[in-house]
């Protein structure tokens, strides 16, 4: 991105910049993110919102803003969307839509941890954020992209994508398109169970948890384009995911994936320092929402991949399938340890009286 033009985007809103340095941040799939940096001043984070998959800016940025009033106490840092010139929460330039916001200081991500604090500070951080949202109205949230974290209709994808792709895709992951055909049945029951709505993250993968560089305690939950109404297993599932194995979601050497229980005790003991009264039914599907949410994320991963790699972006012509074979690896440990998992979710609840 050419440095004059984000300078122009910059101007475009409300701040004021004296020695400005802009470099990428290359953490995310969907967004194009930059850091701000003016001289010895506040930092920013400017974000070209990918509108091909975020079809209204406007809702989106309105949930947001929304969400942000209720995601403030002692113990959860507030950061703050900074308003263009003409009051808008995003600039159009050339047909893409901009917005920026506050850069929370000293504060740091991580994509895995072997870390039992890191681990443990995640879960509170995350207990906490649906504690704040626990009695804000999910209606007056939009949905952002529809059937995000829905199972059958991303199965309902796949089955067309291995219909239309060709016969040479389909050869190099055979073996990832068996494990789907015969891992999709173990999730049924989730989708079965009625289960209650409740305003969720939906993306709650670790590197969307700030961290305080000094103290490592967690701060906050960034990258809210997609809160709304959801399942708390979705945070759940997919938090776990990326807490308990020290490994890339694209990972080759597969013998580094693993499920670390007690990573995973930490982090459903940060999880529940806060009560968000979860249900009988909701605590009976937390063990398979560990295997649902990588089985899911892996799914989708084929799914692109079968179709070309349209919907992630991708460095390298089979990362799409390489983050598939990681994350069916990830889920088959996830099955593997039901048991252990729900037992340790079991002990934590009764210490904790919930």
């Amino acid at each position: 991105m050419d440095d004059l033009v984000l300078a122009f985007i910059l101007d475009q809103f409300k701040v004021k910049l004296k020695k400005v340095t802009i470099r990428p941040i290359n953490e995310g799939f969907i967004n194009d993110t930059f850091l701000v940096s003016d001289l010895n001043g506040p930092h920013y984070v400017l974000q070209k919102i990918n509108h091909a998959v975020f079809n209204n800016i406007n809702a989106l940025q309105l949930n947001i803003k929304q969400a942000l009033h209720f995601l403030k106490s002692d113990d959860y840092v507030s950061f703050y969307m900074i308003k263009t010139l003409d009051k808008g929460l995003v600039y159009k330039h050339n047909n893409d839509f901009w917005r920026l916001f506050s850069f929370v200081p000293n504060s740091e991500v991580y994509s895995y941890t072997s870390d039992v604090k890191i681990a443990f500070e995640a879960g509170r951080v995350l207990g906490r954020f649906h504690s704040l949202l626990r009695h804000v109205a999910i209606d007056n949230f939009t949905t952002t992209i529809k059937n995000l974290n829905d199972l059958p209709s991303k199965i309902n994808e796949f089955d067309v994508a291995l219909e239309k792709t060709s016969i040479n895709l389909k050869e190099i992951a055979q073996n990832e398109i068996k494990f789907a055909l015969a891992t999709k049945a173990n999730f049924e029951t989730f989708y079965t169970t009625k289960l209650p709505y409740r305003l969720c993250h939906n993306d709650t993968k670790l590197n969307n948890i700030l961290f305080d560089k000094t103290s490592k305690k967690a701060l906050c939950l960034v990258d809210l384009d997609t809160l709304m109404a959801g399942h708390f297993h979705y945070d759940f599932g997919d938090a776990v995911r990326t807490v308990v194995s020290k490994s890339k979601e694209n990972e080759k050497v597969l013998t580094k994936i693993h499920f670390n229980l007690n990573l995973f005790e930490e982090f459903v003991k940060g999880l529940f320092t806060h009560n968000f009264n979860l249900s009988e039914k909701e605590i009976k599907l937390l063990p398979i929402s560990c295997a649902l949410m990588p089985f899911m994320h892996g799914l989708r991963a084929l799914t692109d991949y079968l179709n070309g790699n349209i919907y992630y972006k991708v460095s390298y012509k089979n990362q799409n399938l390489d983050r598939c074979v990681s994350l069916f690896e990830f889920t088959k440990k996830a099955l593997k340890h039901q048991d252990a998992i729900k037992h340790i979710i079991e002990k934590r609840l009764i210490k904790n009286n919930f």
